[in-house]
C-alpha cells in the first residue's frame, strides 16, 4: 500500500505487519482508519501464508484513540458518534484477542484510549523507552472501552486498574515493564529491529501450540482450574496431533532444531 493509506499491510515470510499511518495525527482512529485496521487485522486472520503479526505505528505514536476532531464532528451532527465502538473498536480488539496466531504490538510512542487498548490486546508488547501509556478515557467524560477493563485489571489488578481508569496518568516505559504491561523494553531506535525480531520468531514457530496457548490463557481468565484443566487437555491433544510435534519430537530425538511449519 502506499504511504498515503491510513494503514499499511504488508505480508514477508509469514509475518504480516500491520502498521498505522497518520503520523501527522499522532495515528488517532478516524473512520477511515478504523476500518483499514479492522479489516487488515481480520485479513491477517484469516490468511493462512501469515503465522504471526506485528502491530505497530509510524511517527512518535503508536496510538492516541478516537480523532476527536471527528468525533466532535459527529457529535455536532447529533447522530450516535458512539457506535463506532460496537461496528469498530470491538472488531479489532476480537480480531487482536481472538485470531489463531500471535500478535506482537512494538509499542513506538504514546498508545492511550483505544490505543492502550489494542497494545493490551496483543500477545506480546516490545515497547520502545521513550513510549507511554494512558487511560485517557474520564479525561473527557467517557468510560473505558476496547476491552481494557477486562485486560487492565489482568495486569496490574483491579485497585491499580480502577485508579488509572478513575484518574488517567502518563504510564512510562519503565512503569509499564514494573507493572507487567510491557514484557519488554527497548531503546527507542531499537524498537522497530526488536519488533520484527520478536514477530519473526514467533512466525517460525510452532503456530498450532501457539493458538493453543492463546486459547486457554482467554480461557482460563474467566474460568475455575477443574473447567481450565479439561480445556487444557483438549488443546494439548490438538497440539500433540499437529505435524509440527510430530517433527519437533524426531528433531530431538536426532538432536536437532526443529524446523516448524504451522501445521
Amino acid at each position: 500500500m502506499a504511504d498515503t493509506d491510513t494503514v499499511l499491510y504488508d505480508v514477508t515470510d509469514g509475518l504480516a505487519t500491520v502498521t498505522l499511518n497518520r503520523p501527522e495525527a499522532m495515528n488517532a482512529l478516524n473512520v477511515t482508519a478504523k476500518e483499514a485496521l479492522r479489516d487488515g487485522l481480520r485479513r491477517a486472520a484469516a490468511d493462512s501464508a501469515v503465522r504471526a503479526v506485528l502491530l505497530t505505528g509510524r511517527g512518535r505514536a503508536f496510538c492516541v484513540g478516537q480523532d476527536l476532531k471527528e468525533h466532535a464532528a459527529g457529535l455536532a451532527e447529533e447522530g450516535d458518534a458512539l457506535r463506532t465502538v460496537a461496528l469498530h473498536y470491538n472488531p479489532v480488539v476480537s480480531a487482536i484477542a481472538g485470531m489463531r496466531k500471535p500478535v506482537v504490538a512494538a509499542v513506538n510512542g504514546v498508545a492511550a484510549g483505544a490505543g492502550f487498548g489494542f497494545a493490551l490486546a496483543a500477545d506480546y508488547r516490545v515497547v520502545a523507552s521513550g513510549a507511554s501509556f494512558s487511560t485517557a478515557f474520564t479525561g473527557i467524560g467517557l468510560a473505558t472501552d476496547s476491552g481494557l477493563s477486562w485486560t487492565l485489571q489482568r495486569f496490574v489488578g483491579p485497585g491499580r486498574a480502577a485508579d488509572l481508569l478513575l484518574f488517567p496518568r502518563k504510564i512510562d516505559a519503565a512503569e509499564a515493564e514494573r507493572l507487567g504491561i510491557a514484557q519488554r523494553v527497548v531503546p527507542d531506535d531499537e524498537l522497530p529491529d526488536a519488533g520484527r525480531e520478536i514477530a519473526r520468531a514467533l512466525a517460525e514457530g510452532p503456530t498450532v501450540a501457539y493458538a493453543a496457548v492463546k486459547e486457554a490463557l482467554m480461557y482460563a481468565a474467566g474460568h475455575p482450574l477443574t473447567e481450565t484443566l479439561e480445556v487444557e487437555a483438549h488443546l494439548q491433544s490438538v497440539a500433540g496431533a499437529s505435524a509440527d510435534h510430530r517433527a519437533a519430537v524426531a528433531a530431538f530425538l536426532a538432536k536437532e532444531r526443529p524446523r516448524f511449519r504451522g501445521e
